[in-house]
């Protein structure tokens, strides 16, 4: 019985953690470059079970196998291609295929190390830099992608060549990764490998004046959400029927009929 509630609790637990990843996934549906995330349950590893105080040689009380319970087996990335949609801004840009822009992050300490990002929202500083909105700066092939303030015009071609009023200046530096598990996320649309990480030309199209989307399925979420909840509120009411059985047996322990 004491089982069966802690069965239970680690049902609400798993289920309380699954809803965490959903509804940041829902929190951030409408943010440029997001990748859902998933998460996968397993229960805990089997444990045999024996009668207590059990003396018969060579194992001979053996009961079986027991389960523990469900956890969180992982959390993942879905890096699905997102939806494009068009804004006009010359600065925005999507990524139609597999690979991603390469970023130089600047922490607080200004340290420099490199993060990849399909967020293609970006800006034009003053002295002509390309940055992300957070002032981290897009890197071209000749470092921090630059253009002239004074240009007419600014276009990049689908295999990210930048031309300033048609005189190629510098292409981005795009990248991809043999296997995205030696990827780790950093904050919501950025990444960094990680040891083992394999890094190998993108096999992408630029699209200038567009961004790619959230692959979030909203309605998908939503239902995923209901069957959560209601997974969540069963293992609740399991939890209610053991403290009713073990209340009622505590009561009758040592009642005199």
């Amino acid at each position: 019985m004491i089982r069966g509630l802690y069965t239970a609790w680690t049902g609400m637990v798993n289920e309380q953690k699954r809803l965490d990843v959903l509804s940041n996934n829902l929190a951030n549906s409408a943010t440029v470059g997001y990748k859902k995330e998933g998460a996968t349950s397993q229960s805990f590893d089997e444990v045999l079970t024996i009668r207590a105080k059990n003396q018969e040689p060579r194992g001979g009380g053996a009961i079986g196998q027991m389960s523990l319970g469900v956890k969180i087996g992982e959390v993942y990335t879905d890096y699905g291609q997102g939806a494009v949609r068009e804004t006009g801004n010359p600065f925005d840009l999507a990524l139609e295929g597999d690979g991603f822009f390469t970023i130089e992050y600047t922490d607080r300490y200004g340290r420099n190390t490199t993060r990849y990002t399909r967020n293609g929202e970006f800006n034009m500083t003053r002295d002509g830099y390309i940055t992300t909105a957070d002032g981290q700066h897009l890197l071209g092939q000749s470092g921090w992608l630059q253009v002239p303030v004074d240009a007419g015009s600014i276009a990049i071609d689908t295999e990210g060549r930048v031309f300033a009023d048609g005189e190629e200046i510098d292409q981005l530096r795009l990248a991809d990764f043999e296997n995205y598990d030696y990827l780790k996320k950093f904050g919501e649309t950025m990444y960094m490998p990680v040891q083992g990480a394999t890094e190998k030309d993108a096999d992408c199209r630029v699209l200038q004046g567009y961004t790619e989307q959230s692959n979030v399925n909203v309605i998908n979420e939503m239902v995923s959400l209901i069957t959560i909840t209601r997974a969540y509120e069963a293992n609740q009411r399991v939890v209610r029927a053991m403290d009713s059985l073990l209340e009622a047996d505590v009561n009758s322990v040592g009642r005199v009929q």
